[in-house]
Protein backbone atom coordinates (compact mmCIF):
# COMPACT_ATOMS: atom_id res chain seq x y z
CA UNK A 1 0.00 0.00 0.00
CA UNK A 2 1.36 3.11 -1.03
CA UNK A 3 0.82 5.87 1.87
CA UNK A 4 1.97 9.85 1.78
CA UNK A 5 5.36 10.79 2.71
CA UNK A 6 6.54 12.57 5.64
CA UNK A 7 8.53 16.13 5.22
CA UNK A 8 10.80 16.89 7.96
CA UNK A 9 11.13 19.50 10.53
CA UNK A 10 12.79 22.56 9.70
CA UNK A 11 15.24 23.98 12.42
CA UNK A 12 13.71 26.68 14.77
CA UNK A 13 15.76 30.24 14.23
CA UNK A 14 16.41 32.47 16.97
CA UNK A 15 13.90 34.78 17.77
CA UNK A 16 11.20 32.64 16.34
CA UNK A 17 8.26 31.21 17.69
CA UNK A 18 8.85 27.30 18.32
CA UNK A 19 6.54 25.29 15.67
CA UNK A 20 4.15 22.95 17.58
CA UNK A 21 3.11 19.77 16.64
CA UNK A 22 -0.09 20.20 15.76
CA UNK A 23 0.32 20.22 11.69
CA UNK A 24 2.92 16.65 11.63
CA UNK A 25 -0.07 15.28 14.00
CA UNK A 26 -2.30 16.45 11.31
CA UNK A 27 -0.42 15.07 8.82
CA UNK A 28 -0.33 11.44 10.48
CA UNK A 29 -3.83 11.20 10.79
CA UNK A 30 -4.62 11.78 7.38
CA UNK A 31 -1.94 9.13 6.68
CA UNK A 32 -3.45 6.78 9.21
CA UNK A 33 -7.09 7.47 7.90
CA UNK A 34 -5.91 7.00 4.08
CA UNK A 35 -4.32 3.74 4.86
CA UNK A 36 -7.75 2.70 6.75
CA UNK A 37 -9.65 3.45 3.94
CA UNK A 38 -7.24 1.45 1.49
CA UNK A 39 -7.66 -1.45 3.95
CA UNK A 40 -11.20 -1.26 4.30
CA UNK A 41 -11.54 -0.67 -0.22
CA UNK A 42 -9.06 -3.87 -0.44
CA UNK A 43 -11.16 -5.76 1.97
CA UNK A 44 -14.46 -5.11 0.36
CA UNK A 45 -13.23 -5.61 -2.79
CA UNK A 46 -11.90 -9.54 -1.33
CA UNK A 47 -15.11 -10.35 0.13
CA UNK A 48 -17.09 -9.76 -3.39
CA UNK A 49 -14.90 -11.30 -4.96
CA UNK A 50 -14.24 -14.72 -2.73
CA UNK A 51 -17.99 -15.01 -2.15
CA UNK A 52 -18.32 -16.49 -5.24
CA UNK A 53 -16.88 -19.83 -6.35
CA UNK A 54 -17.51 -19.06 -10.25
CA UNK A 55 -14.84 -17.64 -11.98
CA UNK A 56 -17.38 -15.33 -14.13
CA UNK A 57 -19.95 -14.75 -11.53
CA UNK A 58 -16.58 -14.01 -9.03
CA UNK A 59 -15.19 -11.64 -11.93
CA UNK A 60 -18.72 -9.78 -12.14
CA UNK A 61 -19.04 -9.37 -8.37
CA UNK A 62 -15.39 -8.17 -8.40
CA UNK A 63 -15.89 -5.83 -11.40
CA UNK A 64 -19.27 -4.52 -9.69
CA UNK A 65 -17.47 -3.31 -5.88
CA UNK A 66 -14.27 -2.30 -7.77
CA UNK A 67 -17.14 -0.03 -9.64
CA UNK A 68 -18.85 1.38 -6.32
CA UNK A 69 -15.61 2.08 -4.41
CA UNK A 70 -13.97 4.34 -7.07
CA UNK A 71 -16.53 5.80 -8.47
CA UNK A 72 -16.63 4.56 -11.81
CA UNK A 73 -19.68 3.90 -14.44
CA UNK A 74 -18.06 0.80 -15.81
CA UNK A 75 -15.24 -1.57 -14.79
CA UNK A 76 -14.60 -4.59 -16.99
CA UNK A 77 -12.30 -7.84 -16.75
CA UNK A 78 -10.44 -9.51 -19.54
CA UNK A 79 -8.04 -12.73 -19.74
CA UNK A 80 -5.61 -13.51 -22.60
CA UNK A 81 -6.64 -15.47 -25.19
CA UNK A 82 -3.82 -15.83 -27.27
CA UNK A 83 -2.40 -12.56 -28.35
CA UNK A 84 -5.54 -10.34 -27.14
CA UNK A 85 -8.17 -9.37 -24.78
CA UNK A 86 -10.95 -11.23 -24.49
CA UNK A 87 -13.68 -9.45 -22.07
CA UNK A 88 -15.26 -11.95 -19.39
CA UNK A 89 -16.77 -9.85 -17.26
CA UNK A 90 -18.67 -5.98 -16.70
CA UNK A 91 -19.76 -4.61 -13.69
CA UNK A 92 -23.57 -4.73 -12.52
CA UNK A 93 -23.68 -7.32 -15.89
CA UNK A 94 -25.00 -10.76 -16.60
CA UNK A 95 -24.37 -13.55 -18.64
CA UNK A 96 -24.79 -11.98 -22.11
CA UNK A 97 -21.46 -12.48 -24.83
CA UNK A 98 -19.18 -9.36 -24.47
CA UNK A 99 -19.18 -8.20 -28.00
CA UNK A 100 -20.05 -5.25 -29.98
CA UNK A 101 -19.16 -1.46 -30.14
CA UNK A 102 -19.27 -1.06 -26.88
CA UNK A 103 -16.72 -3.49 -26.15
CA UNK A 104 -14.75 -3.32 -29.00
CA UNK A 105 -12.38 0.13 -28.06
CA UNK A 106 -12.26 -0.73 -24.04
CA UNK A 107 -10.72 -4.44 -25.25
CA UNK A 108 -8.66 -2.35 -27.58
CA UNK A 109 -7.14 -0.14 -24.63
CA UNK A 110 -6.73 -3.13 -22.77
CA UNK A 111 -4.53 -4.44 -25.28
CA UNK A 112 -2.61 -2.12 -25.03
CA UNK A 113 -2.03 -1.92 -21.51
CA UNK A 114 -0.76 -5.50 -21.56
CA UNK A 115 1.57 -5.29 -24.95
CA UNK A 116 3.14 -1.96 -22.68
CA UNK A 117 3.22 -4.43 -19.32
CA UNK A 118 2.18 -1.20 -16.93
CA UNK A 119 -1.68 1.12 -16.53
CA UNK A 120 -2.30 3.59 -18.63
CA UNK A 121 -5.00 6.16 -18.67
CA UNK A 122 -6.47 9.66 -20.03
CA UNK A 123 -6.43 12.57 -19.30
CA UNK A 124 -2.81 12.47 -18.28
CA UNK A 125 -0.55 15.36 -17.20
CA UNK A 126 1.66 16.83 -19.73
CA UNK A 127 4.92 16.21 -17.50
CA UNK A 128 4.23 12.43 -17.29
CA UNK A 129 5.98 9.51 -19.00
CA UNK A 130 4.97 9.14 -22.54
CA UNK A 131 2.84 6.34 -23.72
CA UNK A 132 1.12 4.74 -26.63
CA UNK A 133 -2.59 5.47 -25.93
CA UNK A 134 -4.01 5.46 -29.42
CA UNK A 135 -6.07 2.85 -28.21
CA UNK A 136 -6.83 4.68 -25.45
CA UNK A 137 -7.86 7.94 -26.97
CA UNK A 138 -10.56 6.08 -29.06
CA UNK A 139 -11.75 4.96 -26.61
CA UNK A 140 -11.95 8.35 -24.60
CA UNK A 141 -13.52 10.01 -27.24
CA UNK A 142 -16.56 7.37 -28.00
CA UNK A 143 -16.97 7.56 -23.92
CA UNK A 144 -16.21 11.72 -23.44
CA UNK A 145 -14.60 10.99 -19.73
CA UNK A 146 -11.65 9.54 -18.11
CA UNK A 147 -10.39 6.16 -18.75
CA UNK A 148 -7.90 3.47 -17.44
CA UNK A 149 -6.34 0.37 -18.28
CA UNK A 150 -4.28 -1.53 -15.32
CA UNK A 151 -2.89 -5.09 -16.44
CA UNK A 152 -3.88 -8.07 -14.30
CA UNK A 153 -0.10 -10.30 -13.27
CA UNK A 154 0.40 -13.34 -12.07
CA UNK A 155 3.46 -15.17 -10.79
CA UNK A 156 5.15 -12.23 -13.02
CA UNK A 157 3.41 -12.75 -16.13
CA UNK A 158 0.81 -10.66 -17.38
CA UNK A 159 -2.66 -12.88 -17.77
CA UNK A 160 -4.91 -10.06 -18.40
CA UNK A 161 -6.40 -6.45 -17.63
CA UNK A 162 -9.35 -4.76 -16.25
CA UNK A 163 -10.37 -1.19 -17.82
CA UNK A 164 -11.91 1.46 -15.46
CA UNK A 165 -14.62 4.34 -17.07
CA UNK A 166 -15.70 7.55 -15.65
CA UNK A 167 -18.29 9.67 -16.98
CA UNK A 168 -16.29 13.06 -16.63
CA UNK A 169 -12.73 13.81 -17.17
CA UNK A 170 -10.75 13.45 -13.53
CA UNK A 171 -7.62 15.07 -12.39
CA UNK A 172 -6.35 12.43 -9.92
CA UNK A 173 -5.92 9.67 -12.66
CA UNK A 174 -2.16 9.23 -11.69
CA UNK A 175 -3.52 8.05 -7.79
CA UNK A 176 -6.63 6.30 -9.16
CA UNK A 177 -4.39 4.11 -10.85
CA UNK A 178 -2.08 4.01 -7.76
CA UNK A 179 -4.90 2.31 -5.60
CA UNK A 180 -6.55 0.30 -8.11
CA UNK A 181 -2.95 -0.97 -9.05
CA UNK A 182 -2.73 -2.13 -5.09
CA UNK A 183 -5.94 -3.68 -5.29
CA UNK A 184 -5.08 -6.17 -8.45
CA UNK A 185 -1.76 -7.27 -7.04
CA UNK A 186 -3.91 -8.95 -4.15
CA UNK A 187 -7.22 -10.07 -6.06
CA UNK A 188 -5.90 -10.64 -9.49
CA UNK A 189 -3.92 -13.79 -8.77
CA UNK A 190 -7.43 -14.78 -6.95
CA UNK A 191 -8.97 -13.83 -10.61
CA UNK A 192 -6.31 -15.61 -12.64
CA UNK A 193 -6.90 -19.46 -10.14
CA UNK A 194 -10.18 -19.07 -10.55
CA UNK A 195 -10.39 -18.65 -14.45
CA UNK A 196 -7.80 -21.63 -14.76
CA UNK A 197 -9.97 -23.89 -13.10
CA UNK A 198 -12.47 -23.64 -15.05
CA UNK A 199 -11.01 -23.92 -18.95
CA UNK A 200 -10.85 -26.90 -20.36
CA UNK A 201 -8.06 -29.44 -20.03
CA UNK A 202 -6.54 -29.05 -23.76
CA UNK A 203 -6.23 -25.08 -23.26
CA UNK A 204 -4.56 -25.67 -20.03
CA UNK A 205 -2.40 -27.71 -21.46
CA UNK A 206 -1.57 -24.98 -24.70
CA UNK A 207 -0.97 -22.24 -21.73
CA UNK A 208 1.13 -24.27 -19.24
CA UNK A 209 3.37 -25.36 -22.38
CA UNK A 210 3.69 -21.54 -23.70
CA UNK A 211 4.45 -20.58 -20.33
CA UNK A 212 7.33 -23.10 -19.97
CA UNK A 213 8.45 -22.18 -23.99
CA UNK A 214 8.62 -18.46 -22.34
CA UNK A 215 10.51 -19.69 -19.47
CA UNK A 216 13.37 -21.27 -21.12
CA UNK A 217 13.48 -18.98 -23.86
CA UNK A 218 13.71 -15.83 -21.18
CA UNK A 219 16.36 -17.91 -18.99
CA UNK A 220 19.76 -16.27 -18.86
CA UNK A 221 21.43 -18.91 -16.45
CA UNK A 222 24.22 -20.33 -18.14
CA UNK A 223 24.06 -23.70 -16.31
CA UNK A 224 20.70 -24.22 -17.00
CA UNK A 225 21.23 -23.21 -21.07
CA UNK A 226 24.51 -25.95 -20.70
CA UNK A 227 22.13 -28.16 -19.23
CA UNK A 228 19.66 -27.91 -21.80
CA UNK A 229 22.12 -27.95 -24.62
CA UNK A 230 22.89 -31.16 -23.29
CA UNK A 231 19.68 -32.90 -22.70
CA UNK A 232 19.56 -31.98 -26.27
CA UNK A 233 22.69 -33.32 -27.58
CA UNK A 234 21.56 -36.75 -25.84
CA UNK A 235 18.15 -36.75 -26.91
CA UNK A 236 19.49 -36.52 -30.74
CA UNK A 237 22.32 -39.29 -29.65
CA UNK A 238 19.41 -41.69 -28.88
CA UNK A 239 17.61 -40.86 -31.87
CA UNK A 240 20.44 -41.19 -34.33
CA UNK A 241 23.96 -42.97 -33.02
CA UNK A 242 23.15 -46.98 -33.75
CA UNK A 243 23.72 -49.65 -30.77
CA UNK A 244 23.33 -53.34 -30.47
CA UNK A 245 19.73 -53.98 -30.58
CA UNK A 246 19.27 -57.81 -28.47
CA UNK A 247 16.40 -59.79 -27.90
CA UNK A 248 16.82 -61.49 -25.05
CA UNK A 249 14.65 -64.54 -24.03
CA UNK A 250 14.82 -68.18 -21.00
CA UNK A 251 17.45 -70.73 -22.41
CA UNK A 252 18.29 -74.35 -21.68
CA UNK A 253 20.89 -76.71 -22.83
CA UNK A 254 19.76 -79.96 -24.35
CA UNK A 255 21.98 -82.55 -26.00
CA UNK A 256 22.82 -82.25 -30.13
CA UNK A 257 21.09 -85.49 -30.45
CA UNK A 258 18.92 -88.07 -27.90
CA UNK A 259 18.68 -91.57 -28.01
CA UNK A 260 16.87 -93.51 -25.69
CA UNK A 261 17.83 -97.44 -25.05
CA UNK A 262 14.83 -99.69 -24.85
CA UNK A 263 14.40 -103.18 -23.14
CA UNK A 264 14.91 -105.69 -25.65
CA UNK A 265 12.47 -108.30 -24.33
CA UNK A 266 9.87 -108.81 -21.81
CA UNK A 267 11.99 -109.78 -18.38
CA UNK A 268 13.24 -108.48 -15.02
CA UNK A 269 16.02 -105.95 -14.28
CA UNK A 270 18.99 -108.13 -12.89
CA UNK A 271 21.81 -105.04 -11.93
CA UNK A 272 21.69 -101.04 -12.87
CA UNK A 273 25.51 -99.63 -13.58
CA UNK A 274 24.72 -96.17 -14.42
CA UNK A 275 22.81 -93.31 -13.53
CA UNK A 276 21.65 -90.00 -14.58
CA UNK A 277 24.70 -87.71 -14.81
CA UNK A 278 27.07 -90.18 -15.20
CA UNK A 279 29.56 -89.79 -18.16
CA UNK A 280 30.11 -93.54 -20.13
CA UNK A 281 32.13 -94.56 -22.78
CA UNK A 282 31.64 -96.57 -26.21
CA UNK A 283 30.47 -100.51 -24.91
CA UNK A 284 30.47 -99.32 -21.09
CA UNK A 285 27.43 -102.05 -19.60
CA UNK A 286 24.66 -99.57 -18.39
CA UNK A 287 22.25 -102.22 -17.32
CA UNK A 288 21.50 -106.06 -16.81
CA UNK A 289 18.49 -108.29 -17.47
CA UNK A 290 17.79 -111.38 -15.47
CA UNK A 291 19.25 -114.33 -18.17
CA UNK A 292 17.53 -117.35 -16.74
CA UNK A 293 15.14 -117.82 -18.82
CA UNK A 294 16.81 -116.96 -21.99
CA UNK A 295 19.68 -119.68 -20.64
CA UNK A 296 16.49 -122.23 -20.30
CA UNK A 297 15.52 -121.61 -23.61
CA UNK A 298 18.50 -121.59 -25.19
CA UNK A 299 19.16 -125.46 -23.89
CA UNK A 300 15.93 -126.14 -24.98
CA UNK A 301 16.78 -125.17 -28.35
CA UNK A 302 20.13 -126.66 -28.24
CA UNK A 303 18.98 -129.72 -27.40
CA UNK A 304 16.05 -130.46 -29.98
CA UNK A 305 18.68 -128.97 -32.64
CA UNK A 306 20.90 -131.81 -31.28
CA UNK A 307 17.77 -134.16 -31.85
CA UNK A 308 16.70 -133.51 -35.06
CA UNK A 309 20.04 -133.50 -36.45
CA UNK A 310 20.29 -137.40 -35.19
CA UNK A 311 16.81 -138.22 -36.67
CA UNK A 312 18.13 -136.59 -39.87
CA UNK A 313 20.77 -139.24 -39.75
CA UNK A 314 19.06 -142.34 -38.71
CA UNK A 315 16.58 -141.40 -41.86
CA UNK A 316 19.94 -140.74 -44.32
CA UNK A 317 21.23 -144.33 -43.03
CA UNK A 318 17.70 -145.55 -43.75
CA UNK A 319 17.07 -144.34 -46.90
CA UNK A 320 13.79 -142.68 -46.21
CA UNK A 321 13.65 -139.52 -47.86
CA UNK A 322 10.64 -138.34 -46.15
CA UNK A 323 11.99 -138.64 -42.67
CA UNK A 324 15.03 -136.82 -43.91
CA UNK A 325 12.95 -133.71 -45.01
CA UNK A 326 11.08 -133.61 -42.03
CA UNK A 327 14.22 -134.08 -39.72
CA UNK A 328 15.49 -131.04 -41.75
CA UNK A 329 13.39 -128.93 -41.84
CA UNK A 330 12.82 -129.57 -37.58
CA UNK A 331 16.74 -128.92 -37.30
CA UNK A 332 16.54 -125.76 -38.99
CA UNK A 333 13.53 -124.76 -37.06
CA UNK A 334 15.74 -124.97 -33.74
CA UNK A 335 18.46 -123.67 -35.17
CA UNK A 336 16.48 -120.29 -35.94
CA UNK A 337 14.98 -120.14 -32.35
CA UNK A 338 18.61 -120.52 -30.90
CA UNK A 339 19.75 -117.68 -32.68
CA UNK A 340 17.03 -115.97 -31.71
CA UNK A 341 17.63 -116.41 -28.10
CA UNK A 342 21.55 -116.36 -28.30
CA UNK A 343 20.88 -112.83 -29.51
CA UNK A 344 18.38 -112.34 -26.65
CA UNK A 345 20.80 -113.22 -24.56
CA UNK A 346 23.92 -110.98 -26.05
CA UNK A 347 21.02 -108.12 -25.71
CA UNK A 348 20.43 -109.08 -21.97
CA UNK A 349 23.56 -106.72 -20.93
CA UNK A 350 22.29 -103.20 -22.62
CA UNK A 351 25.66 -101.29 -23.04
CA UNK A 352 26.50 -97.53 -24.48
CA UNK A 353 26.22 -96.85 -27.88
CA UNK A 354 28.34 -94.07 -28.41
CA UNK A 355 30.61 -91.61 -25.45
CA UNK A 356 27.78 -89.59 -24.18
CA UNK A 357 26.23 -88.81 -20.57
CA UNK A 358 22.90 -90.12 -19.09
CA UNK A 359 20.21 -88.02 -18.95
CA UNK A 360 17.12 -89.76 -18.16
CA UNK A 361 16.19 -93.53 -16.11
CA UNK A 362 16.91 -93.84 -12.41
CA UNK A 363 16.43 -97.77 -12.01
CA UNK A 364 18.72 -98.26 -9.19
CA UNK A 365 15.45 -98.64 -7.28
CA UNK A 366 14.17 -100.97 -9.20
CA UNK A 367 16.04 -103.87 -9.21
CA UNK A 368 13.50 -106.98 -10.26
CA UNK A 369 10.80 -105.27 -11.32
CA UNK A 370 9.13 -106.73 -14.18
CA UNK A 371 9.88 -104.98 -17.96
CA UNK A 372 7.70 -104.66 -21.58
CA UNK A 373 9.32 -105.21 -25.11
CA UNK A 374 10.04 -101.56 -26.31
CA UNK A 375 9.61 -99.51 -22.83
CA UNK A 376 12.48 -96.69 -22.73
CA UNK A 377 14.85 -97.63 -20.10
CA UNK A 378 17.56 -95.00 -20.21
CA UNK A 379 18.19 -91.75 -22.44
CA UNK A 380 21.37 -90.88 -23.07
CA UNK A 381 23.00 -87.80 -25.45
CA UNK A 382 26.46 -87.22 -26.63
CA UNK A 383 28.55 -84.93 -23.72
CA UNK A 384 30.96 -83.35 -26.19
CA UNK A 385 27.87 -81.90 -28.58
CA UNK A 386 25.21 -79.42 -26.91
CA UNK A 387 22.20 -77.26 -28.44
CA UNK A 388 21.16 -74.43 -26.92
CA UNK A 389 16.93 -73.75 -27.23
CA UNK A 390 15.97 -70.09 -26.21
CA UNK A 391 12.45 -69.34 -26.21
CA UNK A 392 11.86 -65.91 -27.67
CA UNK A 393 8.44 -63.84 -27.59
CA UNK A 394 6.59 -63.63 -30.72
CA UNK A 395 6.62 -60.25 -30.72
CA UNK A 396 10.40 -60.14 -31.54
CA UNK A 397 10.75 -63.47 -33.23
CA UNK A 398 10.35 -61.49 -36.43
CA UNK A 399 13.93 -59.74 -35.92
CA UNK A 400 15.73 -63.15 -35.70
CA UNK A 401 17.49 -64.85 -38.27
CA UNK A 402 19.70 -67.78 -38.70
CA UNK A 403 23.57 -67.24 -38.44
CA UNK A 404 22.82 -64.09 -35.99
CA UNK A 405 25.10 -64.28 -32.76
CA UNK A 406 24.54 -63.62 -29.30
CA UNK A 407 25.78 -64.80 -25.60
CA UNK A 408 24.26 -66.97 -22.90
CA UNK A 409 24.30 -66.72 -19.30
CA UNK A 410 23.80 -69.65 -17.14
CA UNK A 411 22.33 -69.89 -13.95
CA UNK A 412 24.99 -71.70 -12.54
CA UNK A 413 27.44 -69.47 -14.17
CA UNK A 414 26.49 -65.90 -14.58
CA UNK A 415 29.91 -64.70 -14.42
CA UNK A 416 30.71 -66.00 -17.50
CA UNK A 417 29.10 -65.65 -21.26
CA UNK A 418 29.35 -67.83 -23.82
CA UNK A 419 29.21 -67.44 -27.26
CA UNK A 420 26.94 -68.67 -29.20
CA UNK A 421 24.97 -68.53 -33.11
CA UNK A 422 21.71 -69.18 -34.24
CA UNK A 423 21.27 -72.52 -36.27
CA UNK A 424 17.74 -73.26 -36.66
CA UNK A 425 13.96 -71.16 -36.25
CA UNK A 426 11.23 -72.91 -35.24
CA UNK A 427 8.19 -72.38 -37.48
CA UNK A 428 5.71 -73.37 -34.56
CA UNK A 429 4.66 -70.86 -31.73
CA UNK A 430 3.79 -72.44 -27.96
CA UNK A 431 2.60 -71.50 -25.27
CA UNK A 432 4.96 -70.98 -21.99
CA UNK A 433 4.03 -69.14 -19.01
CA UNK A 434 0.86 -67.30 -20.59
CA UNK A 435 2.60 -65.81 -23.81
CA UNK A 436 3.54 -68.02 -27.16
CA UNK A 437 7.11 -68.04 -27.48
CA UNK A 438 9.31 -69.51 -30.46
CA UNK A 439 11.98 -71.75 -30.32
CA UNK A 440 15.57 -71.09 -31.64
CA UNK A 441 18.14 -73.34 -31.64
CA UNK A 442 21.39 -72.23 -31.36
CA UNK A 443 25.12 -73.77 -31.36
CA UNK A 444 27.47 -72.73 -28.99
CA UNK A 445 31.17 -73.69 -28.61
CA UNK A 446 31.91 -74.77 -24.76
CA UNK A 447 35.76 -74.69 -24.75
CA UNK A 448 36.59 -75.37 -21.12
CA UNK A 449 33.06 -74.66 -19.43
CA UNK A 450 31.47 -77.67 -18.81
CA UNK A 451 28.20 -77.45 -20.34
CA UNK A 452 25.46 -80.36 -19.48
CA UNK A 453 21.99 -80.63 -20.88
CA UNK A 454 19.21 -79.48 -18.61
CA UNK A 455 20.66 -76.28 -17.57
CA UNK A 456 18.86 -73.11 -17.77
CA UNK A 457 19.99 -69.50 -18.11
CA UNK A 458 19.17 -66.13 -20.23
CA UNK A 459 20.63 -65.75 -24.01
CA UNK A 460 20.64 -62.18 -25.59
CA UNK A 461 20.72 -62.53 -29.28
CA UNK A 462 22.12 -59.08 -31.31
CA UNK A 463 19.54 -58.17 -33.98
CA UNK A 464 21.07 -55.43 -35.88
CA UNK A 465 21.88 -52.09 -35.43
CA UNK A 466 19.19 -49.88 -34.10
CA UNK A 467 19.18 -46.08 -32.07
CA UNK A 468 18.66 -46.61 -28.52
CA UNK A 469 15.78 -44.92 -28.09
CA UNK A 470 13.92 -46.64 -30.39
CA UNK A 471 15.45 -49.84 -28.20
CA UNK A 472 13.66 -48.48 -25.17
CA UNK A 473 10.04 -47.74 -26.91
CA UNK A 474 9.20 -49.64 -30.34
CA UNK A 475 6.93 -52.62 -28.26
CA UNK A 476 4.96 -49.59 -26.63
CA UNK A 477 4.54 -48.27 -29.80
CA UNK A 478 3.83 -51.55 -31.39
CA UNK A 479 0.74 -52.30 -29.02
CA UNK A 480 -0.44 -48.80 -29.09
CA UNK A 481 -0.70 -49.50 -33.19
CA UNK A 482 -1.93 -52.57 -32.17
CA UNK A 483 -4.83 -51.37 -30.39
CA UNK A 484 -5.41 -48.48 -32.58
CA UNK A 485 -5.86 -50.74 -35.25
CA UNK A 486 -8.51 -52.90 -33.57
CA UNK A 487 -10.69 -50.64 -32.05
CA UNK A 488 -10.75 -48.48 -35.76
CA UNK A 489 -11.54 -51.94 -36.80
CA UNK A 490 -14.19 -52.55 -34.32
CA UNK A 491 -15.49 -48.71 -34.22
CA UNK A 492 -16.00 -48.33 -37.96
CA UNK A 493 -16.63 -52.13 -38.97
CA UNK A 494 -13.47 -52.19 -41.19
CA UNK A 495 -12.51 -56.21 -40.85
CA UNK A 496 -15.47 -58.08 -42.80
CA UNK A 497 -14.66 -60.97 -40.55
CA UNK A 498 -14.85 -59.04 -36.61
CA UNK A 499 -18.36 -59.55 -35.30
CA UNK A 500 -19.75 -56.98 -32.65
CA UNK A 501 -18.96 -60.13 -30.14
CA UNK A 502 -15.41 -60.33 -31.13
CA UNK A 503 -14.62 -56.47 -30.42
CA UNK A 504 -13.10 -56.05 -26.58
CA UNK A 505 -15.26 -52.93 -26.43
CA UNK A 506 -18.62 -55.21 -26.09
CA UNK A 507 -16.64 -57.83 -23.95
CA UNK A 508 -17.92 -56.84 -20.39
Amino acid sequence: MRTSEFTPLAPVAHGEAPLTAEAPIADGSDARAETAAAQRTLLQVQAALLSHGRSGVAATAFATELAAQFACSRVMVGFLRGASIEPMAVSHGGGDALVGEAFDDPAAAMDEAVTQACSVYLPVAAAERPRIRLAHQRWQQWLGGSVLSVPLVHAGEVVGAIGCEWPAPRDDMAQLANKIEDVLAFCGPILHLLHERELAWPRRARRALGRSWTRLRNLRDRRVQLGLGAAALALVALCVVPMDYEIAGRAHVEGAQQRALAAPADGFLKAVHARPGDSVRTGQLLLELADQDLLLEQRRWSSELAQQESAYAVAMARADRAQMVIASARADQARAQLARTQALLARAAIVAPFDGIILQGDLSQSIGAPLERGKPLLVMAPDASYRIVVDIDERDVAHVATGQRGALSLAAQPWQRLPLQVTRLTPVARAADGRNVFEVEASVNPGNTPLRPGLEGVARLVAGQQPLLWTWTHRLFDWLRLQAWTWWGCSFGRHPRTTPRDCPRTLV
